[in-house]
């Protein structure tokens, strides 16, 4: 009595609340049986236009051009354009482009057709290193280290495989000799007889011996060098202080004057010729003798694109300034994942040689070499780097 007389006055106190909750007791039952509408299937085959009409897809090698009007009959659907292709019934607006084979590191086994893709394979002495289902690129060849031999050669879809030669095992990547009675090497293992134990430990004795040797001579030939290179340096510096102090006359195939033309603007420019001051002599230049100011742009983004990690590309182009923007655009117009590198590597080239006063063209300036080389250290590419200072000639 007293919980009913409690609730008589709360519905007194609070008629709104009660209201609401009468009406979410009626709502329920009825969003509980109401259903979502089924949604409609097409047959296999079929697809369901934006008008509701299930319309008969497009045969491969063709497009959509306008949907049916009515159910079961085929879509308007025209051939692809040259140098497109669909392999696959379909109901898209636009076909795919066709796969360019890579000149430098592809040829083609089969055409494009409007039906098919081209089929490429790697050169020889490549072989295909997947990165997804789709893409790939091309690599080199792995040859077998010191003391390897092929299992199986390389091929354009696969690559070499090693094994280690007779009497060695693998421990850490390398092929080590059987020197000791282990697991790897029990099936080459004799027992030792206290002769051959001798005779093993003389051996390790002379060649210590004969290492230490070597080193040795080395470490001195390297010493005669420096020590020739520092006295023959002297000797050129105090004769050419010599011959700067000595008068001489002023011949104009001198390699050692410089012609000024006087700054001053008159009808009849006149050139004194200034002798070289001892000082530049003294310091000598840290440019080699012969330093090429360009190269070719395909040539570096090919062999920045075999050195490069796929995975470390994008960071890479970032750090040469590559916007996101640029890096999306050329996502977007290249299916192929090394297409879009080389895509994206060039534009970098391009806008630094514009930037450099070169304009557009195939040609890089040195400088941008320099460049590349340190934002591959930083991303720690070092080895790299070393393999591009090798290639262009850069100490």
């Amino acid at each position: 009595m007293e919980g009913a007389g409690h609730r008589r006055r709360w519905d007194k106190k609070n008629p709104i609340g009660t209201i609401l909750l009468l009406l979410m007791c009626m709502l329920i039952p009825t969003l509980t049986l109401s259903e979502p509408p089924e949604e409609q299937k097409c047959p296999y085959g079929d697809y369901l236009s934006e008008e509701g009409i299930c319309c008969i897809k497009c045969s491969p090698g063709t497009r959509l051009v306008k949907n049916c009007n009515t159910t079961g009959l085929r879509s308007t659907c025209s051939p692809c354009p040259e140098k497109q292709y669909s392999d696959q019934i379909n109901f898209f607006p636009n076909c795919f482009s066709c796969r360019q084979c890579r000149a430098k590191h592809e040829e083609m086994v089969t055409p494009c057709e409007k039906y098919k893709d081209t089929v490429c394979r790697c050169l020889d002495g490549l072989y295909k290193s997947r990165i997804d289902s789709e893409t790939y690129e091309c690599r080199r060849c792995t040859k077998c280290k010191e003391n390897e031999k092929e299992k199986q050669e390389c091929t354009s879809e696969t690559n070499t495989v090693c094994e280690c030669r007779e009497n060695y095992y693998r421990a850490k990547g390398k092929c080590e000799p059987c020197k000791k009675c282990t697991a790897e090497c029990s099936h080459h293992c004799v027992i030792p007889s206290p002769l051959n134990t001798i005779a093993s430990k003389t051996d390790d004795y002379l060649i210590n011996i004969i290492a230490g040797v070597v080193v040795f001579a080395v470490l001195l030939l390297m010493l005669v060098v420096l020590i020739t290179y520092v006295a023959t340096k002297r000797s050129t510096k105090k004769k050419s202080l010599k011959l700067s102090t000595q008068p001489s006359d002023v011949s104009p195939d001198s390699c050692e004057q410089v012609l000024i033309h006087s700054e001053k603007p008159s009808d009849d420019m006149s050139v004194t010729v200034v002798p070289q001051s001892p000082e530049s002599e003294q310091e000598p230049s840290n440019l080699p003798d012969c330093v090429p100011l360009e190269i070719k742009i395909p040539d570096l983004i090919y062999t920045v694109l075999d050195l490069v990690p796929v995975l470390q590309m994008k960071q890479l182009v970032r750090f040469l300034g590559v916007k996101d923007t640029e890096i999306e655009q050329a996502e977007m117009d290249h299916r192929s994942c090394r297409e879009a590198h080389y895509q994206m590597l060039r534009v970098w080239a391009e806008t630094g040689s514009r930037a450099g006063g070169g304009g557009r063209g195939r040609m890089l300036h040195w400088p941008l070499l320099h460049e590349l080389l340190d934002k591959l250290r930083k991303i720690h590419l070092g080895q790299a780097a070393e393999e591009l200072e090798t290639k262009y000639g850069i100490q």
